[in-house]
C-alpha cells in the first residue's frame, strides 16, 4: 500500500496525491483517468463536486487550518 498525502490548502480545496480511490456513497469508484493527484472542493460552490474547479477563489472562500493534535476518541459504550 503505498502512501496518500492530503493538503489542506489555506483558502481552497484539499488536495490529494497518491495512489487514489475515489468513491460514491454507494462504493462506485470515480474514474480519476489515472490521475495520482486531485484536489476536493471545500467551498461547495464548485460545478464539478466533489473536485475544485477553482470557484472559491471568485467565492470569496476564506478557510485557514493549521495542523494541530485531535484529542483520542470518546469510549464507545
Amino acid at each position: 500500500m503505498s502512501d496518500v498525502k492530503v493538503t489542506v490548502r489555506n483558502n481552497g480545496p484539499l488536495r490529494i496525491e497518491g495512489e487514489i480511490t475515489l468513491l460514491d456513497q454507494d462504493g462506485k469508484a470515480f474514474g480519476l483517468g489515472e490521475r495520482a493527484a486531485i484536489s476536493l472542493c471545500r467551498c461547495g460552490q464548485s460545478a464539478n463536486k466533489p473536485f475544485c474547479d477553482g470557484t472559491h477563489g471568485k467565492a470569496g472562500f476564506d478557510s485557514t487550518c493549521q495542523a494541530r493534535d485531535l484529542p483520542p476518541p470518546a469510549p464507545k459504550p
